[in-house]
């Protein structure tokens, strides 16, 4: 039975190819670099925002015009230690976090409106 199927022999194989910048960039070894430098900036950036915030909040002084995170505008009336107090209209005084608060507006924003 031989005669109705024909072998098959292998070849020489050819001089092996020199692994260079084309077969580093298919290693693992690039993808986990870039991998890293990305959460490494990413990580950076977000700590970089949250210490701005703190700064801010700490920051804060009465007549200071904020607004939460929730959107609410108002100027600051008393601050505590996790607590103060915002006059969002004429006599209206709600109390929020501290850590509520997104952003400082300039003085004289909340009568323009």
């Amino acid at each position: 039975m031989d005669f109705l199927i024909s072998n098959a022999y292998a070849q020489a194989g050819g001089a092996p190819a020199a692994q260079g910048i084309g077969g580093l960039l298919g290693s693992p070894i690039i993808f986990i670099v870039i991998m890293v430098a990305m959460m490494f900036f990413m990580f950076r950036s977000q700590s970089k925002r949250q210490k701005e915030l703190r700064n801010m909040i700490a920051a804060l002084a009465k007549g200071d015009e904020v607004v939460t995170g929730g959107g609410m505008a108002g100027r600051v009336d008393d601050i505590g230690d996790t607590f103060m107090t915002l006059e969002i209209a004429p006599n209206v005084k709600i109390k929020v976090q501290k850590s509520a608060v997104s952003l400082v507006l300039p003085k004289g924003t909340l009568k323009s409106v």
